[in-house]
């Protein structure tokens, strides 16, 4: 399975925010949680559901997600 594969979006949950699949956490809570300086061992912990694999889809689908971004033009 590819790692972007446990990413899932469903209009019935939280909105139709990305999240890991089988959960209701979404890919910017993880992300949110990582920047305010939550390990990835805490965040585990915290939500047993998660697996460190899931962590690091969240990580790959941003990524995408910024390479797919398309860049302004300098002024």
């Amino acid at each position: 399975m590819s790692l972007l594969e446990r990413i899932g979006i469903d209009s019935a949950v939280r909105f139709g925010k990305p999240c890991v699949r089988g959960t209701r956490i979404t890919v910017g809570d993880v992300l949110g949680y990582l920047a305010a300086g939550m390990s990835e061992d805490e965040l585990l912990a915290e939500f047993p559901q998660l697996q460190r694999d899931d962590i690091r889809a969240c990580l790959a689908y941003a990524a995408e997600r910024e390479r797919r971004t398309l860049g302004v033009p300098a002024a």
